[in-house]
Order: C-alpha cells, then sequence, then structure tokens
C-alpha cells in the first residue's frame, strides 16, 4: 500500500514533512491503542499516523492529538485520542483537538476534511455525569466512544440513490 493514495495520504500536502510518517493499515499506532479499536474493523482503515509523535518534538508539553486513522469504506480521515476518561480530562481533551487542529495547519490540502474526533477510554470511565459530559463533547466536535471503537462509530457508507424505474408509455 506504500505510495498509494490512501486517505491520510490524500489528506496531507505532497511535501508535507509528515508524509514520510504515515504508515499503512493501522501500523502507527502503539498496540495497546490497536487493541482500542474492535478488531473486526481494524482492516477497514488503510492508513495511519501518529500526530503525537509526529508534532512533539516542536510542541513539547504542549498538548497534542494521538492519530489520524484512514478509513477504507468511505474514504474519510478521522481522529483518534485513547485517554483517561475523567471529568477533569474532558477540557483537555478538548484543547488536545484545537492544537491538533493548529498543527495540522499547513500540512492538510485545502479540502481536507477529519470527518470524525473520537476519544475512546485508555483505562475506567469515569465520569460523574456521563450526560452532561457528553453534551460539552458533543458542543466541540468529539464523539465519546467508552472503551472501544465500534462499526457503528464510524461514517457511514452513503447509499447509492434508488434507480429510478422507466415510465412505461400507454398506448
Amino acid at each position: 500500500m506504500t505510495g498509494q493514495l490512501t486517505p491520510v495520504r490524500t489528506a496531507l500536502n505532497h511535501t508535507s514533512s509528515l508524509q514520510p510518517l504515515v504508515k499503512d493499515g493501522l501500523g502507527a499506532l502503539l498496540a495497546v491503542d490497536k487493541g482500542r479499536i474492535e478488531e473486526g474493523i481494524r482492516a477497514s482503515f488503510l492508513d495511519s499516523l501518529d500526530i503525537d509523535k509526529a508534532f512533539q518534538p516542536a510542541n513539547p508539553g504542549k498538548n497534542r492529538w494521538d492519530y489520524l486513522l484512514g478509513y477504507g469504506p468511505t474514504g474519510t480521515v478521522v481522529a483518534l485520542e485513547p485517554h483517561s476518561a475523567k471529568n477533569d480530562e474532558i477540557d483537555t481533551v478538548i484543547r488536545k483537538k484545537a492544537a491538533a487542529k493548529q498543527q495540522l495547519t499547513g500540512h492538510l490540502t485545502a479540502k481536507a476534511r477529519i470527518v470524525e474526533w473520537y476519544w475512546v477510554a485508555s483505562g475506567t470511565v469515569d465520569f460523574a455525569d456521563t450526560e452532561r459530559a457528553r453534551r460539552r463533547l458533543d458542543q466541540q466536535g468529539i464523539k465519546f466512544v467508552s472503551k472501544v471503537l465500534l462499526a457503528k462509530h464510524l461514517p457511514a457508507v452513503a447509499a447509492a440513490p434508488p434507480k429510478k424505474k422507466p415510465k412505461r408509455k400507454v398506448k
């Protein structure tokens, strides 16, 4: 797959310093983080990029999102953040998304779009008020998916419009 126009590779400017860091499949993810994706859908990801690692040298001690993933069935890019799921971490995850958007400026093509930003729990889920937490995250465009990213969380493949039946001529 290397060199093919996979979703993350396509989203990046061809001159981006991130291009050589894109890995096939889920190759950019740590083994523990691959386990946070439902086994049956792992092969649906065509490429991945560890943006936390990529941006760490220029942003030490700053907020950084973890991964970009190229989802094959829709040809789109989604972002994944394995992180502690506690009330006091909500603001951190929101800051991580904002930082990632800023850090990716200049690396993404003008048409590129990250269609979903997923937060997956890296341990136990410990929100005092889960509904309130979800509302805050929804307002920021972040989907909390609990401990595992499942097929139902991913962007749906657009259904083809129904074919119109030809009109019969009445004689």
